[in-house]
């Protein structure tokens, strides 16, 4: 039962019941409602400017570490980079630089990698920081190319230093006889006078006197492509070691290699003697370049340490005539 209020008249001398129209009921209520209503959104405001909610604090929280992992990202982008920025320079100015061939240019390893079309994807987000995003994207695909042009690189070396090392074993490069069996060097090339037909003639190779049976050295690798007796060189031997060059081995007491035969740089191939026209035991040593003689001085010495290079000099040194 609702409960009835009173209040004291005057006139009548007597408390009468508050009556209540319909009409200030409905303002009462819209008034209540008002105040409500006001009092609602000033604790919201207060509550929205002084607390986050849990959802919009945890995805603040999962965006810091995003942006966090973001900028280690970039750090590790930058030292990719300076990694292979260091592998390009040595491949291009060392690497290449030894075997003789040419640097990848520039406009191969610096290449595009596609426009923004490739990162439509992202832009159609509308992502807050899409450039610094895409800039990242670009940046690893670019490395990514580089280190594919890098890998390739390498491959092309790695045939390139296989078909180095062929040439280098087979290049003549060492003495074909050992400076402890070496007497004498007669470092001769050129013009001189024969000792047997007496005139000058063109001598085109070295002389390394030693005793007879000292052992000869196949100075690269090669093939043997003539093995045979001559008037003039007597037991001679042809050595052909591809990429231009061959040697000649002349005046052997015999060869222990024939026609055909594959041989390695350090191998005996004979034996020094005086056979053909010779005054004396020793082996005339030929080196030739697409079938030019040139001086083999140029090629021996350089696998000698300085005490044999000194030995080689004072040995050349000596007062020697001619031997063929």
């Amino acid at each position: 039962m609702a409960k009835i209020r009173y209040y004291y008249d005057t006139e009548t001398c007597k408390y009468e019941p508050i009556k209540v129209s319909r009409s200030a009921m409905v303002l009462n209520v819209a008034g209540f409602l008002t105040v409500s209503l006001i009092m609602a959104l000033g604790l919201i405001y207060v509550y929205r400017t002084n607390f986050t909610p849990v959802k919009e604090s945890n995805l603040r929280s999962e965006n810091s570490k995003l942006k966090l992992e973001w900028n280690i990202l970039n750090k590790n982008l930058n030292a990719a980079y300076a990694s292979i920025d260091e592998l390009q320079f040595k491949d291009d100015n060392i690497y290449r630089v030894i075997l003789d061939t040419d640097a990848i240019p520039a406009t191969i390893r610096e290449g595009g990698v596609g426009g923004h079309n490739k990162y439509e994807r992202l832009l159609k987000q509308d992502l807050e920081d899409s450039e610094l995003i895409i800039g990242t994207y670009q940046r690893i695909d670019n490395l990514r190319k580089k280190l594919y042009i890098q890998s390739k690189s390498y491959d092309q070396i790695s045939d390139l230093l296989i078909e180095k090392e062929k040439m280098w074993a087979s290049r003549p490069a060492i003495q074909p006889i050992n400076n402890k069996e070496l007497t004498r060097l007669h470092t001769t090339f050129g013009r001189r006078f024969h000792p047997i037909t007496k005139v000058w003639s063109e001598h085109e190779g070295l002389d390394f006197t030693a005793p007879s049976g000292t052992p000869i050295y196949a100075t690269g690798d090669g093939i043997v492509t003539a093995s045979y007796r001559s008037t003039t060189y007597g037991n001679v031997l042809f050595v052909n070691h591809g990429y231009g060059y061959q040697t000649r081995y002349a005046h052997l007491t015999n060869y222990i290699v024939e026609r055909g035969e594959s041989v390695k740089r350090g191998q005996v191939i004979g034996y020094v003697g005086s056979t053909g026209r010779s005054q004396a035991p020793h082996l005339h040593y030929e080196v030739l370049f697409n079938y030019k003689p040139i001086n083999p001085i140029n090629f021996f010495q350089r696998d000698l340490d300085n005490d044999e290079y000194e030995k080689l000099i004072e040995i050349s040194q000596q007062e020697t005539i001619p031997l063929d």
